[in-house]
């Protein structure tokens, strides 16, 4: 086999245009100029390091292993002469800012006594465009307030003299136990984060017997997470996958092929995000002045800011189909045997048509509040269902995504009728701290957990009921009908006067 051709730098960056496009990834030079206007973020970003050195951003947001994977050895022209390497190519792009230096150091994990607390540090500690994009949410916030909001609005009605020395908070998801009754929400990139991403809190997860849902957008290829987990000879890894339908529905198809040969046997659909809301905070700060070696930008030409700002979250869904609709699930049947849910459901009326469809569970969401603003919290859609579709309880397993940040929330939505809950923002403000802050935010949740089923009187969740809890201060918010109650639809319009 004959050896890789030294290319020099000064060859390399011949090669700096959209029509012939190579860039360098750890040593080896890459023609990308076939591959760029593919790229899932767009192409600006390869553009940006055309004819340059692109391993500091590649390796800060991609698997190292994902490039050979996705394009074939004939794409590799060559390799660097590291002999001609001067002072100018070591240089950031010109469009490239320098690197923004934190202001406060995160304190010992040992001093965080909340989700609030995570919360706090990684506000402080995480690069601005990385706190921008997590913590975002749609236009003025209202949903995103109410999720949480909406939880201390219902009241506990504790029972006293029970024998509660001995507790159990595991649960069952959708047949795989788990040490308590929550999931990692699925997340985009969490290499932003923290270098390990996804693996970390997959590891996290697995170490305290709960399940993460890997989300399609994960900084990292399903293979390499699945490899990074302790082996489950006797059992499915305990992951499930979340998928966007891509507008290439081939694309679509054989990511699910791939996901079902790893072993993982539940798909989450996300139904709620044909298109990403306006996340103003996201959009404010413009990606060309927090370089973080992002992969998801749009722009050719200009590498990562349009008119409408720098939104990563308005960015990355490009990919996906707007116009998937329930017709479509015997398309999806027909790639995965697997089980299916629906996440995002929102209203009574989908639940019941997500019962009909057969399927085997749904999420309650409304995306972290980060789509259709003024949406309905997660927990006042639960009460919809209750008041308006009551079968789908015993046809679907319910799940409740949105607003959990204390044991006393998990222990709410399973008091009425959840099956388990979902956590997004708080898992990826823990992995600030990488794999041991996972399962440091994992004990911090099952002991509040456990300490507010003592109080109320039960040792298991099977034991919680509806009558332990005072829904009185929201009730009258729940829909009594799938219509407005009283406002009709009116078919007058007005004459032009002549």
């Amino acid at each position: 086999m004959a050896e890789p051709k030294l290319l020099s730098t000064q060859q390399i960056a011949e090669h700096n245009t959209a029509k012939d496009l190579w860039i360098v990834v750890d040593g080896q030079v890459w023609d990308m100029t076939e591959f760029a206007p593919e790229h899932p973020g767009g192409i600006g970003i390869i553009l940006q390091y055309a004819g340059r050195d692109a391993s500091q951003p590649y390796n800060e947001i991609h698997a190292p292993s994902l490039l050979n994977k996705t394009l074939t050895s004939s794409k590799i022209v060559g390799t660097l002469d590291t002999s001609t390497i001067s002072g100018s190519w070591v240089k950031p792009p010109p469009q490239q800012n320098p690197k923004v230096q934190l202001k406060n150091e995160k304190p010992p994990l040992f001093t965080l006594l909340s989700t609030h607390d995570f919360e706090s540090v990684a506000e402080k500690t995480m690069a601005p465009k990385t706190w921008a994009f997590y913590s975002s949410a749609a236009t003025d916030l209202v949903t995103h307030k109410a999720n949480q909001s909406f939880f201390d609005r219902i009241w506990f009605r504790p029972r006293v003299l029970r024998n509660i020395r001995t507790r159990d908070t595991s649960a069952k998801i959708m047949g795989q136990k788990v040490e308590l009754p929550i999931m990692c929400s699925p997340a985009a990139m969490a290499k932003l984060v923290h270098p390990d991403g996804e693996k970390a809190i997959a590891r996290g997860c697995q170490c305290k017997g709960i399940i993460q849902c890997v989300s399609t957008n994960a900084s990292f290829p399903i293979e390499d997470i699945v490899s990074s987990l302790s082996p489950t000879p006797n059992s499915p890894p305990p992951l499930f996958f979340q998928l966007y339908v891509s507008k290439t529905r081939s694309n679509s198809e054989a990511l699910l092929r791939k996901v079902w040969s790893l072993g993982i046997r539940t798909i989450f659909l996300t139904v709620d995000s044909p298109l990403a809301g306006k996340r103003e905070a996201d959009e404010r700060v413009r990606m060309d002045d927090e370089q973080q070696g992002i992969p998801m930008m749009t722009g050719v030409g200009k590498p990562v800011n349009d008119k409408r700002g720098g939104g990563l979250g308005r960015i990355t869904g490009s990919f996906i189909d707007e116009g998937l609709d329930w017709s479509d699930l015997p398309w999806l049947r027909q790639h995965w045997k697997g089980r299916i849910v629906l996440k995002g459901i929102m209203c009574a009326e989908d639940a019941s048509r997500a019962a009909e469809e057969g399927l085997d569970g749904i999420v309650l969401s409304n995306h972290g509040g980060r789509n259709l603003d003024t949406s309905p919290p997660a927990i006042l859609i639960l009460l919809d269902l209750h008041l308006n579709a009551p079968h789908v309880f015993s046809a679907l397993e319910i799940y409740l995504d949105g607003g959990i940040r204390r044991g006393t929330d998990i222990l709410k939505a399973i008091c009425l009728g959840a099956t388990a809950v979902s956590l997004g923002r708080p898992f990826l403000y823990s992995l600030n701290y990488g794999s041991e802050g996972v399962e440091y935010l994992i004990d911090m949740m099952k002991d509040e957990l456990s300490v507010a089923m003592a109080l109320v009187g039960i040792t298991s969740l099977d034991q919680a009921h509806p009558g332990l809890v005072n829904t009185n201060d929201v009730d009258y918010l729940v829909p009594r009908t799938e219509g407005h109650p009283y406002a009709r639809k009116t078919g007058k319009t007005l004459k032009a006067k002549m």
